[in-house]
Formats: C-alpha cells, sequence, structure tokens
C-alpha cells in the first residue's frame, strides 16, 4: 500500500512542532485539514504515531522511528528541489534558530532579516544540550553552540573564540587589577551555571586542569541571574567578553591564561545536520556566519573537513593564537 506523501507532510510537520496548530501556520493549511490527513494516515495503516492528541504531542515508538525516516526524506527533497530547480519562488519562508548565546542568536537573526526580510524568524534559547537535542528533533533548522560533539552527523563552522573574563562586583578587591590570576579563584565563592551547561563544563575542565579549587560554589541557572549574583556581592563568574554588558555595579577583568593553554576558553559554531548543509538556507547562513566571524574576540582557525565555500563536518574547535588575550574591561553603564 503506498504511502500518501500528502500525508506524510502533515505527520513531520506536526511531528517537528509537537502541536496540530503550529503545524498547521507553518504549512499555512487549515487546522481540521491537517488533523484529517494524519487521522488518514494512522487509518489507512492501521498505525497509532502519538500519544494522544493533546500538546505538546509524543510520538509512539513507532511515531519516533517514522519521524527518523521523514527528516531525512524533507531534507533530501529540499536539497533535490534546489539542485534541479533554482526556482525563485521555492525560497524558505521561516527559519528555526536555536543558541545557548543569546547575543549571538540575536545577532544571526538580525542578519538574516537584513539578507533575507521576507524570513520568518523563531529563536530558541537554551543550553548547548537543550539545543543539538533540538537540532537533532528537527524543532530548529540550525544551532548555534559551543563545543559540539565531533561526528559526521552534524556540519560546523567557526563562529567566534574568546577567552574568560571574571565577572565581580566594582568594589572588588581586584577590580584595579589587569588581570584575574586564576590562583586567586581558591579564595573565591563561584557563581556557576547548571552542569549541563557547556560554560560550566570548560569552566570545570580549565580549573582541574591548573588543580585550582574554589572556596565555595553556587549554582544559579541564567546569565542574568549570575550578573544579579555578582553585583549584589554573592560571588565572582565566569564570562566571554560578548556576555559582559554594561553594569555600574561590575567589573570585568581577563582570567590569566595558565601555561601551556594555547586555544581559546570558549568556542561558538553554527551547526546543521550534515545532510542540509549544501541547502539555499544553510549556504545563507554559511556566508553570515563567516562574516559575523570577522568580529571573534580571537583568532578563528579552519574547522577540520572544512572546504571553502561550504561547512566542515565531523571537526571540534580548532584553537586560537596562544599569545591573543582580550584587553581590560571595565564597563560602565
Amino acid at each position: 500500500m503506498a504511502v500518501s506523501h500528502q500525508h506524510l507532510r502533515a505527520f513531520h510537520a506536526i511531528a517537528s512542532e509537537g502541536s496540530v496548530s503550529r503545524a498547521a501556520r507553518r504549512l499555512n493549511v487549515a487546522q481540521p485539514t491537517l488533523s484529517q490527513q494524519l487521522k488518514a494516515l494512522e487509518e489507512r495503516h492501521q498505525v497509532s504515531l502519538f500519544d494522544g492528541r493533546k500538546p505538546p504531542l509524543k510520538l509512539t515508538a513507532l511515531g519516533r522511528e517514522l519521524f527518523a525516516l521523514t527528516q531525512r526524506l524533507f531534507i533530501a527533497s529540499g536539497v533535490i528541489d534546489e539542485l534541479l530547480g533554482d526556482d525563485p519562488g521555492n525560497k524558505p519562508s521561516a527559519v528555526r534558530l536555536g543558541s545557548d548565546s543569546p547575543i549571538y542568536g540575536a545577532r544571526m537573526a538580525a542578519r538574516l532579516r537584513e539578507k533575507h526580510p521576507e524570513l520568518t524568524i523563531q529563536v530558541r534559547i537554551g543550553n548547548g544540550r537543550e539545543t543539538l537535542k533540538w537540532l537533532d528533533d528537527a524543532k530548529i533548522d540550525v544551532a548555534i553552540v559551543s563545543d559540539p560533539p565531533g561526528d559526521n552527523h552534524y556540519a560546523y563552522m567557526p563562529l567566534f573564540a574568546d577567552w574568560f573574563m571574571v565577572a565581580m562586583r566594582a568594589d572588588h578587591p581586584r577590580a584595579k587589577d589587569a588581570y584575574f590570576p586564576l590562583a586567586a579563584l581558591r579564595e573565591a565563592r563561584l557563581l556557576v551555571r547548571e552542569p549541563s551547561s557547556r560554560t560550566r563544563v570548560t569552566t570545570e575542565r580549565l580549573l582541574a586542569g591548573a588543580q585550582v579549587v574554589p572556596a565555595d560554589l553556587i549554582e544559579l541557572h541564567t546569565r542574568e541571574t549570575i550578573r544579579e549574583g555578582v553585583a549584589l556581592g554573592l560571588g565572582v563568574s565566569l564570562f566571554v567578553s560578548s556576555e559582559c554588558p554594561p553594569d555600574s555595579r561590575i567589573c570585568y577583568a581577563p582570567l590569566e591564561r595558565p601555561a601551556g593553554v594555547a586555544g581559546p576558553g570558549l568556542a561558538e559554531f553554527v551547526v546543521c545536520l550534515a545532510e542540509r548543509k549544501r541547502t539555499r538556507l544553510m549556504r545563507s547562513i554559511m556566508a553570515i556566519t563567516e562574516d559575523l566571524g570577522r568580529f571573534s574576540p580571537l583568532p578563528l582557525g579552519p574547522v577540520h573537513g572544512a572546504a571553502s565555500g561550504g561547512f566542515g563536518t565531523g571537526g571540534t574547535q580548532a584553537p586560537a593564537s596562544a599569545d591573543a588575550r582580550p584587553e581590560r574591561v571595565h564597563l560602565v553603564g
């Protein structure tokens, strides 16, 4: 029994959005029409693809298997359409971004709007692990994350590389120092993100390598909460320079780089599924990423496997210059 392509498209949109109403808006069809197409697919093949019909919709085991297949199907279909007929009328109408960096999520959205004013743009903010899961689950089209896994399932392009700044209250004893000594963190109360945060993972790796154990640790779940905690004198924290907005209560100074550390404290990448890297949308995002990368605080090295004009695959962050250090920053609101 042949499967209806229209019914598969309805299922794929509903599974991607987790909601019939959002999927209907995405496809620009009536919600009852989409519900009928899903019902027809399930009845025709005597299967159940969702557990109930109340959002957020959850896929059954069979639904998850089918969704994995429809992701590849519709990605390949889009690439084929673009390859065989570069039809100006076949341009994407929407793009869904996910980012673990609010700053760069907003910058990418702004550049996309400049270049493609016709696009509907959605930005979701989460930690790195959440953002990559959204990409795998087709809830977003492209991710902006630090330290993505190095496998050929993804395609990468470096966006920025940066060393850490220490955020401290403006009246902190080290507020006027040119650099914050790494060893001084032994005497500090360190404010950190949740365990799944890439920034926290990188921070813990750095401290362990230098055999530095902070005097105290407090876990706070957002950058905004941490900055407010710093301003109130609750402790100090580590940020990259793009995450240091002006605040008269806070001073930022570069963290001393330990001997033997050549790379950036944190590198951020634009990531998509490898199958999508040649689509029109991803080529446009790649060009924007390359342009934004020129403003990286530290030099960007090539991603392993990257070729001119395309995303690299299976890469990890390339080290920046060991001698590159950010200037000391004391931002006043």
